[in-house]
């Protein structure tokens, strides 16, 4: 089998299956205990503890001090969500890659973690663990499983030829547990005619069995302890978010050399935030203990249905899949969870709205639910007919789930709803990174009795959370008691045309998609509040069905064959347009042969002189690279003057100060020594991203060998000289690579930009509110302005749209600025994908203006005064300033269109009296000079 270095086979599968920063530590730890180790059936199990023990003994994220088995066995502690299934298939990788391994043994503990497993190992799942490593690429590994064993697969090879790869075994720990009953051993240790041995022997007489563990806090009680020692495997790898053994005496694990909690999970955005949720002006202790749960129990739902339409609008407005989510009731026990379940689905709560909705788990009090409860709780993802779930206690491992966004614990103390058993169900993130919507972003308790408790809690330097936010329910808090709706935000043009169908079809489309996924109560912009739009002068059925046919039909397929949005006023187009309308109305049922080519051309031209009117035409581009970019290191002389590293001695002497504790360590590298002192300097510098060994090996050997000869003039004795290199290896390569990216070169690329449309249809927007007055005309700001996000603003006589959303005040004073400026014609708030604009790191951004004035049209961005040079602001605004450049050269220019520019403007530059021309003067931002260079485009490539 081909062996990878192992280095480069590290830097490999973090690029390929995209590691996040935990999963790529944990590997690179691997990486050093293997090298530490050599695990073999003969290592010293002694010797390669004190070896472990001396890297990570001490160290703050790690609390290694025995293997705490018959063999070399270290736990990897991560944080529920972060992805502990994905980084055991990365392990598999690198052992097999470099060599060390073909046969894995992966141990799940329940029926419902070893399904999960089996699927996530198939090559045909969207989570499977091995997608993109070339090893596995043409031989996929063989899984070998409780139900296929007995047929010989694994012991032949990974096919019925015997073709050598890798072989992975997935039990359920029950399957091999040397305690079964009636005293009968398990099936797996009987014996196999075609082997001549059970195939738990088989496994067990290996020479390179790799035992990884989930959930590893469950193998630590005698019958399971016993039998994982059987397998006598050459490493266990064990993951876990709790380290520490179960049942009432629980002890910490003694073997964790990484550990990466929730807290970091919560600041590196893995994991949903936790929230904390009270009643605005509530004292929990004014009320007894039944009426408390009533009002928590109330509230939960409350939010629960304010996170169910936040949801549903962030599916419409990203073309996102809809997240359907639950609320988790915590009860006591069975009595109190039946006692619960009568109560909510009786009519004396919401009038009995939730009967039918509810899920009552039960498991019995000393001990856990059974698998097929826990299964039943996995497929409420699926569901969409739940929205409460009581439970007792707490959940079992393998449950946790991405559409749980509100927790009521009921008598609970605050240790028990901070502890990971709690929180951890629900903080894995619906769409698999955070949304920047803060309520899908969010896990919230409710724990009015709790609330200030819990935020002290958190406060503490060993809580599981750090910092917890707080929510309040109520009609002054953050969330309304009252019930949200969906408020549905059409473009004027096409609210136009919905008001000349109200008149000639009495009885209106129901709303919602077409499988009834969006359900809840919509309240289109024809809302009362709404400012109405103007009317169009056709008024037979027959017209109405020719207008909704060019807007919704015609029209999408003309925008990409015309040069520009005025195409639309020319006679010619406009008789091919309603002639193209008459075609697709022949075709339809219910055709009213009435109509005349006269009567649809002169329908087709109203409503192509008001799309012109009310829509701001912005270019669909396409922009790709002629050819591929690349880049390299030019050879150059190191700047080493200032270079004066000491040898180190031989032992170097860490003492911690909290415990002061001592370890002794040998300079920075351990295992083999490498042939050259170039190897030291090298092996580091290929750990860096950018650099390539293949691509770039004669560049980094000659610099590398630059350094060894500065330093081998300091220091002629050769022992000094290399423990010089040795010792500081990584820091001089960090200062090499430094250099080194100052002699970067790079291909000018040049890029071939294509029109794809001249102008886009304005999609419908959707909005989320609740309550009375949640439409409030501009010109009125919200009594507290922090609560502006919970309105919908209408009186706009140049908007696109007749209702807006503002993320902030500042927002609200740009649009009334832009309302009032003579000088423009149209604006709008840009919905999510009306813009095809990426930043350098391929993040889209939504704009939050677009206007048109008399003679060009804007991009405008406000932000916080504090945020103007934030790097994802200047990334954005670099991308959009690019974006009006190419708009403007490749596609007004030649079209005789006007000019784009970009505006980042300041909030406190927002103020009454700003005008539209004094914030372009003063902040519209050019295009980068770099990056208008690489845009290098001609006629003919547009």
């Amino acid at each position: 089998m081909h062996q990878t270095d192992p280095k480069r086979a590290v830097a490999q599968i973090i690029q390929r299956l995209s590691l996040r920063k935990p999963q790529a530590e944990a590997l690179r730890r691997l990486d050093d205990i293997v090298d530490l180790i050599v695990p073999s059936k003969s290592t010293d199990v002694a010797a390669a503890r004190d070896a472990v023990r001396a890297a990570y003994g001490d160290l703050p994220d790690a609390s290694f001090e025995e293997f705490e088995r018959d063999f070399p066995s270290v736990c990897f502690a991560l944080a529920t969500g972060v992805g502990k299934t994905r980084l055991m298939g990365a392990f598999i990788s690198y052992l097999y890659m470099i060599g060390k391994s073909r046969n894995f043994f992966v141990l799940a503990p329940n029926l419902t973690i070893y399904e999960k497993l089996l699927a996530d190992f198939q090559p045909t799942s969207p989570k499977y663990v091995f997608r993109g490593i070339e090893a596995f690429a043409h031989n996929a590994p063989l899984i070998v499983n409780a139900e296929n064993y007995e047929e010989g697969r694994g012991v032949r090879g990974t096919d019925l030829f015997g073709r050598e790869g890798a072989i992975i075994n997935i039990f359920n720990i029950s399957k091999i547990n040397s305690e079964v009953r009636g005293g009968n051993a398990p099936r797996i240790k009987r014996l196999q005619e075609y082997i001549g041995e059970s195939y738990f022997a088989y496994l067990s007489g290996l020479d390179d069995l790799v035992l990884l563990m989930d959930e590893a806090h469950r193998y630590r009680g005698s019958a399971g302890a016993r039998a994982i020692a059987e397998l006598q495997p050459i490493l266990g790898l064990e993951v876990t978010a709790t380290p520490k053994t179960v049942g009432a005496r629980s002890q910490a694990f003694r073997n964790v050399v990484y550990r990466y909690g929730l807290p970091e999970a919560m600041e590196d955005g893995y994991v949903k935030e936790p929230a904390v949720g009270t009643r605005a002006n509530f004292d929990a202790k004014s009320v007894d203990d039944g009426l408390l749960e009533r009002i928590k129990l109330e509230d939960g739902i409350h939010y629960h249905e304010h996170v169910k339409v936040a949801l549903e609008t962030y599916a419409r407005q990203h073309q996102a899949g809809l997240v359907r989510p639950f609320m988790l009731v915590v009860t006591q026990d069975t009595t109190h969870a039946r006692q619960v379940r009568e109560f909510i689905e009786s009519d004396a709560f919401f009038e009995g709205r939730y009967k039918g909705r509810v899920a009552e788990i039960h498991s019995k009090l000393t001990g856990e639910e059974s698998d097929e409860n826990a299964q039943r709780l996995l497929n409420i993802e699926k569901g969409g007919d739940t929205d409460i779930v009581i439970h007792v206690n707490k959940l079992k491992e393998g449950w946790d789930v991405s559409n749980l966004f509100t927790i009521v614990p009921l008598r609970a103390s605050a240790s028990d709803i901070l502890t990971e058993q709690t929180l951890g169900r629900g903080l894995r993130l619906p769409y698999g990174k955070r949304t920047g919507v803060e309520v899908v972003d969010t896990l919230t308790v409710i724990a009015h009795e709790r609330f200030n408790e819990l935020i002290e809690k958190a406060r503490e330097d060993n809580g599981v959370t750090r910092k917890l936010k707080s929510v309040t329910i109520g009609d002054e808090g953050d969330v309304p008691a009252s019930k949200p709706f969906v408020v549905s935000a059409p473009s004027v043009i096409e609210q136009m045309v919905q008001l000349a169908e109200g008149k000639v079809n009495p009885e209106p489309a129901a709303q919602g998609s077409e499988d009834g996924a969006f359900a809840t109560p919509a309240v289109t912009s024809l809302h009362p509040e709404a400012t109405a739009p103007a009317a169009f002068s056709f008024t037979k059925r027959e017209e109405v069905n020719i207008a909704r046919t060019v807007l919704s039909v015609v029209l999408p397929q003309v925008r990409k064959q015309v040069p520009s949005i005025r195409a639309l006023e020319d006679p010619k187009v406009i008789e091919e347009i309603a002639q193209a309308a008459l075609v697709v109305q022949n075709e339809q049922d219910g055709l009213f042969p009435s109509i005349t080519a006269d009567q649809a051309q002169a329908v087709t031209a109203e409503v192509c002189k008001h799309f012109v009117e009310r829509t701001i035409a912005i270019p669909t581009l396409t922009i790709t690279p002629k050819q591929a970019v690349s880049f390299g290191f030019r050879r150059f002389e190191l700047e080493l003057k200032a270079w004066n590293y000491q040898p180190l001695s031989r032992e170097l002497l860490i003492q911690v100060l909290r415990t002061e504790a001592r370890t002794m360590i040998s300079g920075d590298a351990g295992g083999e020594i490498p042939a050259r002192l170039e190897d030291y300097l090298v092996a580091k510098l290929i750990d860096m991203p950018e650099v390539d060994y293949d691509a770039h090996a004669a560049v980094l050997y000659d610099l590398a060998g630059q350094v060894v000869e500065h330093f081998r003039a300091k220091y002629p004795d050769p022992e000094q000289l290399r423990s010089v290199i040795q010792g500081h290896a990584r820091q001089m390569a960090e200062a090499v690579f430094t250099q080194m990216k100052q002699n970067m070169w790079r291909e000018q690329t040049t890029y071939r930009v294509t029109v794809t449309a001249a102008f886009d249809q304005l999609r419908p927007q959707t909005f989320d509110g609740s309550g009375a007055g949640v439409i409030r005309d501009l010109r009125n700001p919200p009594e507290r302005l922090q609560d502006i996000r919970r309105y919908v603003f209408s009186g706009f006589t140049k908007g696109c749209y007749n209702l807006a959303k503002f993320d902030s005040d500042p927002e609200r004073r740009l649009a009334l600025i832009l309302e009032q400026e003579s000088t423009v014609r149209l604006w709008m708030k840009p919905g999510p994908n009306q813009f095809k604009i990426f930043d350098n790191e391929g993040s889209p951004y939504q704009p939050d203006f677009t206007v048109e004035t008399t003679d060009e049209k804007l991009i405008i961005e406000t932000k916080r005064d504090d945020q103007m040079n934030a790097a994802d602001v200047l990334r954005k605004a670099d991308a959009a300033s690019l974006w009006c450049y190419v708009a403007t050269e490749v596609h007004g220019k030649k079209v005789g269109d006007k000019p784009w520019s970009y505006l980042l403007v300041p909030a406190s530059a927002v103020q009454s009296n700003a005008t539209l021309k004094g914030l372009a003067s003063a902040y519209t931002r050019p295009v980068d000079v770099d990056l208008r260079s690489r845009y290098q485009m001609s006629d003919n490539d547009t």
